[in-house]
């Protein structure tokens, strides 16, 4: 099973922002679930 991991992104230029700037600006911001997996091991 994948794990999740909660991000909040601005709607108008969507990178990603704190959350408190969320709580701060409800209507222009969007929270989402992002999968958060194990990294590939690189080979050199």
């Amino acid at each position: 099973m994948s794990k999740t991991s909660t991000r909040v992104r601005d709607a108008k230029t969507g990178k990603f922002v704190p959350e408190k700037e969320a709580t701060k600006r409800p209507s222009t911001t969007v929270t989402e679930k992002v999968k958060v997996g194990q990294t590939k091991k690189r080979t050199k």
